[in-house]
């Protein structure tokens, strides 16, 4: 049987970790057939981790497309989360034990006025409960067993931040709740599009003590990552069909999907079988234009990707070549 390559985007349930995840595929792979054995094994991957307690959108590359998934873990992503006033964790979400209280709730108002400053590039300190490596060993790991770690500050970007309105609510529960106070909130949902490195439990924290109080993350669901969006994921229960012998093409996305934010452009066999070995091509040959520079698709036949390729001063060289 053919191998596959290309895209499973699974919309992660809750309490799922990305690594569980993964597995899933596989296992599923293994049930029809498709995995392989030794050698012939085909890799899988995801594009970017999701925590236990998040859920939404888990880009899982299979076959030649985990030659991507650095890429995809450099790209933006798009989350709404909910923010519960009045209290803080040790792990800024539901999971850990609170650490700081406060009687102080924002109205609406005060919270849309306070979302520019947290917009544009911005420093945050990550979580202590994260995957971050410090001397080798992860943050969540040392915090578990009582050591102090001191988190580092990072620069990241928001590109846009807003509150989630009833009128963008698929749920009453996600509107603004308000408290006993007139106006005041209990919790709100915003909408976050972030760079890659992006916490955000870290930026809930910090829009919360901006607001003169505390608050935690209760609800995170990743909407979009790079070009993959909730439209195209399927659930865990669609998944466990390919294992009971459901058309894979039914959920794969192709290859070139993750890379639909570059132009493609077609070679001819000759080119194809060059780069294919790892040799350079005349941009103005295949392109006709060398002052466009950046990367791109090469493809043979229209839709058969070569190699992910990136154009310099006029010469086509070869990023990572696919071996379909």
């Amino acid at each position: 049987m053919e191998k596959p390559h290309g895209w499973i985007i699974l919309d992660k349930p809750l309490e799922l970790g990305s690594t569980q995840a993964v597995g899933a595929v596989k296992r599923n792979l293994r049930e029809a057939g498709l995995l392989g054995k030794g050698k012939n094994k085909l890799k899988v991957g995801h594009g970017g981790t999701l925590d236990p307690l998040a859920t939404g959108v888990l880009p899982i590359a299979l076959g030649e497309a985990t030659k991507l998934c650095g890429r995809m873990l450099d790209a933006s992503k798009i989350y709404e989360f909910t923010i519960s006033f009045g209290s803080e964790t040790e792990t800024l979400d539901t999971e850990g034990a609170v650490t700081e209280t406060s009687d102080c709730r924002p109205t609406l108002a005060e919270v849309k006025a306070v979302l520019p400053q947290f917009t544009g590039p911005i420093e945050q300190i990550p979580p202590k409960y994260s995957a971050l490596k410090i001397d080798g060993k992860r943050a969540y790991d040392l915090a578990r067993a009582g050591v102090d770690v001191e988190m580092k500050v990072r620069g990241v970007t928001i590109y846009s931040l807003n509150v989630r309105g009833p009128e963008l609510a698929q749920e009453p529960s996600e509107a603004p709740k308000q408290g006993p106070h007139d106006g005041c909130l209990t919790e709100v949902t915003l909408t976050a599009n972030v760079s890659k490195g992006t916490y955000i439990r870290s930026l809930a924290r910090d829009i919360a003590r901006a607001l003169g109080t505390f608050g935690h993350v209760i609800m995170l669901r990743r909407t979009k990552a790079g070009p993959f969006a909730l439209k195209q994921a399927i659930s865990l229960d669609k998944l466990n069909e390919i294992g009971k012998g459901a058309d894979i093409k039914e959920y794969l996305l192709p290859l070139e999907a993750g890379l639909d934010d570059i132009p493609a452009f077609n070679l001819n066999p000759d080119q194809a079988r060059l780069l294919r070995q790892g040799m350079t091509l005349d941009g103005q040959e295949l392109i006709g234009n060398p002052a466009v520079n950046g990367l791109f698709l090469a493809t043979e036949n229209e839709n058969s990707p070569v190699a992910l390729a990136e154009l310099v001063d006029g010469t086509v060289k070869v990023v990572r070549g696919f071996n379909m």
